[in-house]
């Protein structure tokens, strides 16, 4: 008899639709490689209900505060449940967009010139020389994203508004021209380099990640072999250097305006990748040679506590 299998999905963050989705595809692939499913819509309640259900692994596929900033992570080592994924001081590191950063840069990882300021501080004038870009310190799947163009006379009123509702710190960080790539790690093994190329869009936004069409995916990446290489090595630094385990996958720009060697910037790590049928790490992981259904059952046989 396989193991029984809880998969925890939906929550309260931003990003409860994505994580529907995704819960959803890997309890459906888990059944069908004979795991004892049960799916678990993670309420605030969540701790009492793992408890009474005591499953041999939790396979967390929740994404956004509370699934990923090591909150749950948390809640099943007191549990003594072994789950996927990072730990509690991965997860909670590279949530933290200026935490990672620090970490990356202190790796030796490129990253571009960034500094974490109060929303209300950035009044008329700009806080960084055009172009740049907000981001909210701890949300995912770019919600609250702001570009700021060249040329462009004050700083986005919205960051500032009442409409904002993604905390009052902001990453302000140089706008780096240039490709989307991206670079999924499995255990200790970097799997291969994707580019993103967002259809109809400025950036690589929510519709372009979980929108089908919204992007193209290039994979792999039509790259040199060194640059390809460079990704490949940069991204498993970042996962080790983050103290990383099982899945997870690291976000880059390549600007190759004026030499095919360019620029390569660290973005971010994202120890909670998307598993939804537009995904970009399922899609990695299959040209690297292994089915959905392998990947997450060695997701599953990897889960512990102490992670």
């Amino acid at each position: 008899m396989k193991k029984h299998v809880a998969v925890l999905m939906g929550g309260f963050s931003s990003e409860r639709p994505v994580s529907l989705s995704s819960g959803t595809a890997c309890a459906d692939a888990l059944e069908a490689e004979g795991y004892r499913v049960t799916r678990i819509d993670a309420g605030r309640d969540v701790g009492s209900v793992l408890a009474d259900l005591k499953p041999d692994v939790a396979f967390n596929a929740l994404h956004g505060p509370f699934g990923e900033d090591g909150t749950i992570q948390g809640i099943l080592e007191y549990l003594a449940i072994p789950y996927t994924h990072s730990g509690v001081l991965a997860s909670a590191l590279a949530m933290n967009k200026g935490q990672a950063k620090k970490i990356a840069k202190a790796a030796g990882i490129p990253v571009a010139e960034s500094k974490i300021i109060d929303r209300f501080s950035i009044g008329g004038e700009h806080p960084m020389k055009p172009p740049y870009v907000v981001k909210p310190v701890n949300e995912g799947s770019s919600f609250g994203v702001v570009i700021v163009k060249e040329g462009q006379s004050h700083p986005p009123q919205v960051i500032s508004s009442t409409e904002w509702k993604y905390g009052s710190a902001v990453m302000v960080e140089r706008y780096v021209h240039g490709r989307e790539l991206t670079c999924a790690v499995m255990g200790d093994v970097a799997l291969g380099v994707t580019e993103i190329i967002p259809t109809g869009h400025a950036f690589y936004d929510y519709d372009s990640k979980y929108v089908a069409g919204g992007s193209k995916h290039e994979c792999p990446a039509k790259v040199s072999p060194n640059i390809y290489q460079k990704i490949l090595t940069l991204a498993l630094k970042a996962h080790q250097a983050m103290g990383c385990r099982g899945v997870s996958r690291s976000d880059f720009r390549y600007d190759d305006r004026h030499s095919e060697n360019g620029e390569v910037v660290w973005l971010e790590i994202n120890t909670q990748p998307g598993m939804t049928p537009t995904s970009l790490v399922p899609e990695i992981a299959a040209h690297a040679g292994h089915s959905f259904g392998d990947l997450l059952s060695w997701m599953v046989e990897d889960a512990s506590c102490l992670r």
